[in-house]
């Protein structure tokens, strides 16, 4: 049986939903929140093992089981957002509850992020690196993911710090989550499903992204012509956090 999901919610108008990223917890919205609580039902989920979440994890801890504690706490008729993992969340979601969501909205996201001849992503060896400094190391590990996230940015450093700051308010993932999180952005491959999505479906790349660089757009195309793609300029992995005023107004464009 599945467990609930604690969510926030906050001002009223069109339902906004937000899912995060690996790592780290819903207190990354924050900034962007700030600009859009006054016009929007914002709603904020943490995901299982994480922030609010991190003693709420499903056995087994995939992106099924993941995807359906998500979907019970979504109001009806919602748009959807999710960044880089919570992106892979917010797919599934899409793919198997289209009845739930007016819009999906992914940020620096993409159907597959590890890397292949064929896809660019996360070199596979990057994150098995990182998932085996996360046994040695969790805090570290975490810190250096931040790190990577931010890179390509014209503040860097900057954004790492923001990031680290927002998260630090909730309780620390559970080691579960960050393992089996990192097995997700390794193995996971949503292409297929992707092609047949129905929801409405924007993508928003950071065009110094490292994580889920640009150069996947064309491919995302050419899997599902209907989906829109934008892109952030001077922004990598974290869009609302290093261009948080700009990346609201493409937003905002992409809502109404």
């Amino acid at each position: 049986m599945l467990k609930v999901l604690k969510i926030t919610t906050q001002g009223s108008g069109k339902n906004l939903v937000f899912l995060h990223g690996w790592g780290v917890n819903s207190g990354v919205w924050q900034p962007l929140i700030e600009i859009l609580k006054g016009e929007f039902c914002i709603t904020t989920i943490d995901l299982p093992g994480y922030g609010l979440n991190y003693q709420q994890s499903p056995t087994p801890y995939n992106l099924e089981t993941v995807a359906t504690m998500v979907a019970d706490q979504l109001p009806e008729n919602c748009i959807l957002i999710g960044w880089s993992l919570g992106g892979l969340v917010a797919q599934q979601v899409g793919y198997r509850y289209p009845q739930k969501l007016k819009k999906l909205i992914l940020i620096c996201s993409s159907p597959r992020f590890s890397k292949t001849i064929s896809w660019p992503g996360i070199d596979p060896k990057i994150l098995d690196l990182f998932t085996q400094q996360l046994h040695q190391d969790p805090t570290k590990t975490l810190a250096r993911f931040l790190a990577v996230q931010a890179m390509g940015s014209v503040n860097a450093r900057l954004e790492a710090k923001t990031i680290k700051l927002a998260v630090q308010k909730y309780p620390v993932p559970s080691s579960v989550a960050l393992a089996e999180g990192l097995q997700l952005l390794q193995n996971i491959d949503l292409r297929e499903q992707f092609s047949t999505l129905l929801v409405p479906c924007q993508i928003f790349l950071g065009r110094f992204d490292t994580l889920v660089p640009k150069e996947v757009a064309p491919l995302i195309k050419q899997l599902n012509a209907r989906v829109s793609i934008d892109f952030i300029s001077d922004a990598a992995h974290a869009p609302f956090i290093s261009n948080t005023e700009n990346f609201a107004k493409h937003l905002l464009k992409a809502i109404d």
